[in-house]
């Protein structure tokens, strides 16, 4: 059954992309969305099994190398941790193949698209089945080209495949980190299967290595080097720029992108790695103060974006930023529970948002929109309530997961904790506002469009609206169902050895204040949201214009594409140019290539020359060529 849950989507891509042309574009969505659902009922099964009769296992599918004492298999991990990821991953994959089915109705390479989406859930379902950082890695890397395939999948799009470069490269910078971390822990631990390597960290908690130059702690910089892959894969700041262009990409990428793969992908890491990270209080506050800045960071920029898929990925970058500093402060379960609840409302709005960009005819700008509630009423209605959940309305599943991310980040009791606590509560007030903005700016107030009639404007087909209604499902019942499982008094149970925590979590009861404040502040805010962005819109302007610095701030996303251009690109280019002109042209095409073809063409002309046609000039010059061969002969 576990083979199946990997090796199926895999199957679905193969004869999805090799036969598609011969199959016909219908049996390839159907047939590849069949293999992807039939991976999330048995990864269901799974899940039901570790919780109820605490099954466990790793099954061998071969050996992969063999060197001496060094040995990688390529397994089948089944823990606790990866039950649920694997009910992440195959679940929202199936319901956005479906999807997708509707969304990509008129694109001329839907068998090719299915295929990478496929390809994608298989890399990811590698990646958290492995039972070592080698098997991680190959997952991690396959995750990577496939956000590479799907982000540039209109590649006629100069956007797409600008976007699509960007992301690939950016996650290069991250996964080089990656890779030195993994060498090292094979190089001090000679390893690099997850038990030998857990069972042997506290042996070397104390060592200290010189490492360019410097003196570190070998755990520390194991910890911030696998972080660094963490900040590539799930955008935090300083390598989250590919994060929002990715959104050129078609929206069922955007959506499986942001919910249930890559991104997640840092989160998983970090967690699986806690026995490692729990023995370095340095690389953990590092975690915690990155996804701090992060979660304020996206929320700050998405208040102004007007591009509604790019706010909905801001929201991503935020809601990844809560995950990071709740495992920062060791609060691994929650943050995994956090992960779990986003993967179904962020999915919602994701495919929400591509309804509404399929009934504004590909428009994509929330100035465009508005009024249109009435027309597309299953579509607002799957909005709202994906809206909800992410602001953290009470009793939806955002609700339970962000609440709990700040109130166990508080009862930690350091001074890193009170700060995520703060940075927490101030974030989930401006989640709410770019939320209702993007909802009310799109539903509410006046019909803004002008490239489509108000009565063009119609509802999506069932197959975009049934899997996104699934997905409301999942936003409005996840937290309640699964909060005491996860995060509960007894959770340390269910996680049992998946999750390290060197010190014991703290249960007791925050105090009501901070129980009460953030559900108060999500409340009020939404009839606020809806006077300043829907009846009285002149404060807003008002104010940017009084603050118009600000505003080309936040507009600009902090200036960190233009900083990272300035700093890197532009220079590169310049490095690049001079090389190719002085070095490739100059010297190697000189006096390489092009200089034997000058050669060439110099000893042929010289040559044509004795090309006369007479006969007796032939015969003379096979004389000469005689008497010297005969007179070598008779010298030597």
């Amino acid at each position: 059954m576990e083979y199946l849950i990997v090796l199926l989507p895999l199957l679905g891509s193969i004869i999805s992309g090799f036969f598609g042309k011969k199959l016909g574009a219908k049996t390839c969505q159907f047939l590849t969305s069949f293999l992807v659902s039939i991976s999330a009922i048995l990864s269901l099964f799974i899940f039901y099994e570790v919780f109820a009769q605490n099954y466990s296992s790793n099954k061998l599918i071969f050996k992969w190398i063999s060197s001496g004492d060094f040995q990688v298999n390529w397994s089948i991990y089944i823990d606790p941790l990866t039950s649920v990821m694997l009910v992440v991953v195959s679940l929202i994959s199936a319901i956005i193949h479906f999807y997708s089915i509707g969304y990509m109705s008129q694109d001329p390479h839907k068998p090719r698209f299915m295929s990478y989406l496929s390809l994608f859930t298989f890399a990811m379902l590698t990646l958290v089945t492995a039972d070592n950082f080698l098997q991680l890695f190959f997952g991690w890397e396959g995750v990577g080209l496939c956000s590479y395939l799907l982000i540039g999948f209109w590649f006629k799009k100069p956007t797409a495949n600008a976007a699509a470069i960007k992301a690939f490269i950016v996650n290069r910078i991250g996964d080089f980190g990656f890779a030195i971390g993994i060498f090292l822990i094979f190089f001090f631990y000679g390893t690099v299967n997850y038990n030998e390597v857990f069972q042997q960290t506290p042996i070397l908690a104390q060592k200290e290595i010189i490492f360019l130059g410097l003196e570190f702690n070998l755990i520390t910089l194991i910890c911030l080097l696998l972080f660094i892959g963490a900040m590539g894969k799930s955008a935090q700041i300083l390598l989250h720029t590919w994060l929002p262009d990715a959104m050129e990409g078609p929206t069922p990428v955007s959506a499986l992108i942001h919910a249930a793969t890559m991104v997640t992908a840092g989160v998983f890491l970090v967690v699986r790695c806690s026995p490692i990270f729990e023995y370095s209080q340095t690389a953990l506050n590092i975690v915690a103060l990155v996804g701090m800045i992060t979660a304020f960071f996206a929320a700050s920029v998405a208040l102004v974006q007007n591009d509604i898929k790019k706010i909905i990925a801001y929201s991503t970058c935020s809601q990844l930023g809560y995950m990071f500093f709740a495992a920062g402060v060791g609060a691994y379960h929650v943050a995994i529970f956090h992960l779990f609840t986003h993967a179904f409302f962020k999915a919602l709005l994701f495919l929400g948002s591509g309804c509404v960009i399929h009934s504004f005819n590909e428009e994509q700008d929330i100035r465009s929109m508005g009024g249109v509630c009435k027309k597309i009423p299953y579509t607002y209605a799957l909005m709202v309530v994906g809206t909800l959940a992410l602001t953290g309305f009470p009793f939806l599943s955002g609700y339970y997961s962000k609440d709990a991310i700040i109130e166990f980040a508080y009862l930690r009791g350091t001074n890193i904790g009170y700060s995520a606590a703060i940075i927490g509560i101030f974030t989930a007030l401006l989640t709410a506002i770019y939320s209702w903005r993007l909802v009310f700016k799109t539903f509410h107030g006046k019909y803004n469009n002008k490239e489509n009639n108000l009565s063009s404007i119609h509802e999506s087909p069932l197959t975009m609206l049934i899997p996104s209604f699934l997905l409301a499902v999942g936003a409005i019942l996840t937290g309640v169902l699964f909060k005491e499982m996860f995060i509960g008094n007894n959770s340390t149970q269910f996680w049992s050895s998946s999750i390290l925590f060197l010190e014991s979590i703290q249960h007791d009861h925050p105090p009501i204040w901070l129980l009460v404040l953030t559900p108060v502040i999500v409340v009020i805010t939404i009839p606020v949201a809806y006077y300043l962005f829907i009846e009285n819109e002149k404060i807003l302007k008002n104010f940017i214009l009084k603050n118009q610095t600000l505003y080309n701030f936040l507009i600009n996303k902090w200036y960190f594409d233009e900083l990272y251009n300035f700093i890197f690109v532009v220079p590169l280019k310049k490095v690049g140019l001079f090389l190719w002109k002085k070095g490739d042209v100059n010297i190697i095409d000189r006096y390489g290539p092009d200089g034997l073809s000058r050669l060439v063409k110099i000893i042929s002309d010289k040559s044509v020359h004795f090309q006369s046609g007479y006969l007796y000039h032939y015969a003379f010059v096979m004389l000469i060529g005689f008497s010297v061969l005969l007179t070598y002969l008779i010298l030597y």
